[in-house]
């Protein structure tokens, strides 16, 4: 479990292939992450690793790997690279939860329509896909590429909707948030209470 605050940027340094580079095979991250708190990470921690949710294998100084399946790598983007990571450990009992829960399993990936300064803050606006559209509304929680945001629009169309996200400064300049473009995939989570909520609805009946 995550909260959606970033504790740190790593960088991907190094991507090699597993099981010989078969074409089903996924892929060793090493990730080099100075600012990221590791003397307190173990083999078998779980990170969250631009929202996805990822077990240290092997680690040393200031760098760990984790091995990404081939499904992992087909529902997500940013796994795949050298570049840069947003990265959160797990969520301990007594830490604080300034975010919301994230369980650290991509839904999806939605596209970046529009990312520029607006006065002091930032307009993000991206396009969500049909099957997770219905989760999204006003002031509800989602995350973005790892990084807990709140909605501010939903505007509905007929392949999805489009979120409107308002950024303060600080979210981008510590975040690889900044780096987005019109144009560019990104890995999304739904609120998971929104998820239950479904379910339930969805069970009334067989009581």
């Amino acid at each position: 479990m995550f909260t959606g605050i970033v504790a740190a940027v790593g960088e991907i340094v190094d991507v090699s292939p597993l099981r010989n580079g078969s074409e089903d095979a996924g892929v060793r991250l090493a990730i080099q992450a100075p600012d990221f708190p590791l003397e307190s990470t173990r083999l078998g921690d779980s990170i969250a690793i631009q929202g996805a949710c990822m077990t240290v294998v092997e680690f040393s100084g200031d760098t760990f790997k984790v091995d990404v399946s081939r499904e992992s790598l087909n529902c997500t983007t940013g796994l795949d690279a050298k570049g840069a990571v947003n990265l959160e450990h797990a969520l301990r009992l007594g830490d604080s939860l300034d975010g919301h829960l994230v369980s650290g399993h991509v839904d999806g990936m939605g596209s970046v329509t529009r990312f520029e300064p607006v006065g002091e803050s930032w307009d993000l606006r991206i396009h969500i896909p049909r099957n997770l559209a219905k989760y999204l509304t006003y002031k509800g929680s989602i995350t973005v590429n790892g990084v807990s945001l709140t909605v501010n629009q939903v505007d509905d169309d007929d392949n999805g909707c489009e979120i409107r996200i308002n950024l303060i400064p600080h979210t981008v300049q510590v975040t690889t948030l900044k780096n987005l473009q019109a144009g560019s995939p990104v890995n999304l989570e739904i609120d998971m209470i929104a998820r239950y909520v479904e379910r339930l609805v969805g069970l009334r009946h067989i009581d």
